[in-house]
């Protein structure tokens, strides 16, 4: 049985010189692979109190569903402005190269809901801060944020300092 690390296909230089790109579509594409990541992220979670499993479009999808119906808890998507049906609330944050808008609608969480954010990657850690504000606005408190991996030397975590944030998989570069 292959570990987990040994789906990620590392492809360097992509999207740009010097960067090397950790696709976790090689995961998802072999039945093996997506189990090992559904099952590493939801043990990271099983014992934790919580109401509801946030996951960011769209790969926070593809996790954080599964381990919601596993531990049959509500899961509640964040997506980009524009996206959602209802009356939203949204949160702007910063990109590399510019600025982008998180949506999620304005009664999914309740005050006092306690709150599991599951996505793929962690890298600068910015769309994951504006996530948890938006939790936050709504009267949520954010529990736990589990993600399959994380690239340190993007130093993510700086934006998330006083939760509890883990990883599957970390990657010491960028």
């Amino acid at each position: 049985m292959k570990k987990l690390e040994d789906y990620v296909r590392s492809i360097p230089d992509f999207p740009e010189e010097g960067v090397i790109f950790r696709d976790v579509t090689s995961i998802l594409e072999e039945a093996e692979g997506l189990q090992l990541a559904i099952n590493a992220m939801q043990e990271l979670v099983k014992d934790v109190d919580f109401d509801v499993v946030i996951g960011p479009e769209s790969r926070g999808f593809i996790f954080g569903v599964p381990i919601a119906y596993n531990l049959k808890k509500a899961f509640v998507p964040v997506r980009k402005k524009g996206k959602l049906p209802r009356e939203t609330v949204e949160m702007e944050y910063d990109l590399e190269y510019g600025s982008a808008t998180l949506e999620m609608h304005a009664d999914a969480i309740k005050p006092g809901q306690k709150v599991v954010i599951i996505d793929d990657l962690i890298a600068t850690g910015g769309t994951t801060e504006a996530i948890v504000k938006l939790i936050e606005a709504l009267g949520g408190e954010v529990v736990k944020i589990t993600f399959l991996m994380e690239l340190a030397g993007l130093n993510g975590r700086d934006k998330l300092k006083g939760y509890d944030v883990e990883t599957v998989i970390c990657y010491e570069g960028k």
